[in-house]
């Protein structure tokens, strides 16, 4: 009733559900069971760990997804690398693959918008340079990359 301020016991305690207890022992036992065998779940969890590492994102060959937004529109290779261009409406984008993955090397990729200033990327790195993107709305672009020493470059592209 409301406005009525007299005191009232506290419920008792909420009775468990009939199978709870059940449920508890069969845990209990399959706990023990863990605790028996730590060797073997120890290495079921050094299994389950190697194999997240072997299946991780970088098992990923050539269907990897890019860092570039956009899509392809060229791939141009060379000695020691591939040189990536991808384009949207508005902006586009390139990067350097090296041919071989390995240890880190000097690479660096560069993108011009036609009357625009140049964006480059440079460094050592044993996968990739970039991506380095630029607004190139309604304007031709040219690119060049270097990897270990060897370069190519486009002329005046994606026109």
């Amino acid at each position: 009733m409301p406005g009525d301020t007299t005191a009232r016991p506290c419920p008792g305690p909420v009775p468990a559900h009939p199978r709870a207890s059940a449920v508890r022992a069969r845990l209990r036992r399959r706990l023990a069971r863990a605790r028996a065998h730590p060797v073997a779940y120890a290495l079921v969890l050094a299994l389950a760990a190697g194999l997240l590492v072997l299946a991780g994102p970088g098992t990923g060959g050539a269907g990897a997804v890019s860092v570039c937004q956009g899509r392809p529109t060229r791939t141009v290779s060379f000695a020691t690398g591939e040189l990536r261009l991808y384009r949207t409406r508005h902006y586009a984008c390139a990067l350097v693959l090296a041919k071989r993955p390995g240890a880190p090397r000097p690479m660096r990729v560069t993108l011009q918008p036609r009357g625009g200033r140049a964006a480059v990327v440079g460094g050592r790195w044993g996968r990739q340079a970039g991506p380095v993107t630029v607004h190139a709305l309604n304007r031709c672009v040219r690119a060049s990359a270097t990897v270990s020493g060897r370069s190519v470059s486009t002329g005046w592209i994606l026109c």
